[in-house]
């Protein structure tokens, strides 16, 4: 994999984790690489939290991969501690090479390091290939997740 350092977001890796936030089918329906100003907002919040880590691969100073890693304490299962993976990406360059399993086996190790007892993450149903990935990670297919838009919804 040879020079490749896995840390924190800066604001300035904030348009190359965008773009590759924007690069498929899906992304490009719900990214705004154009308007920036909403992730800089994000950002900031995301470096409030300590449970938040918002992290980017970068290889001869080149962003080429993310991830989001959320560590969430809970009651359930004798009060165990979960991490979710979101928003894992790979440049178009990277892909093939390895890295995105280098981004997982950082966010597994990052959990443990927590004292996460589970590590889970969701993946829309349509990316199958994403799908055999995690799977040949470990991950097994285990929950169906559902979602409810928010946006435009007043509060009752």
């Amino acid at each position: 994999m040879g020079d490749l350092e896995i840390r924190p977001v800066t604001r300035d890796d904030i348009p190359a984790v965008v773009a590759m936030l924007a690069d498929d089918p899906l992304g490009a329906q719900r990214e705004s690489p154009d308007d920036l100003a909403p992730y800089f907002t994000a950002l900031e919040h995301l470096s409030c939290d300590p449970n938040q880590h918002l992290m980017v691969a970068v290889r001869e100073g080149r962003v080429v991969g993310t991830l989001q890693l959320t560590v969430v304490p809970g009651l359930s299962r004798r009060g165990a501690t979960r991490s979710i993976i979101e928003g894992v990406r790979v440049h178009a360059d990277e892909r093939g090479s390895g890295l995105g399993t280098r981004l997982i086996e950082w966010a597994i190790d990052a959990s443990l390091q927590q004292d996460c007892q589970l590590v889970q993450l969701t993946s829309d149903a349509t990316r199958l290939d994403a799908h055999r990935f995690y799977e040949r990670l470990g991950f097994e297919a285990s929950h169906v997740g559902f979602k409810l838009p928010l946006q435009g919804r007043p509060p009752s």
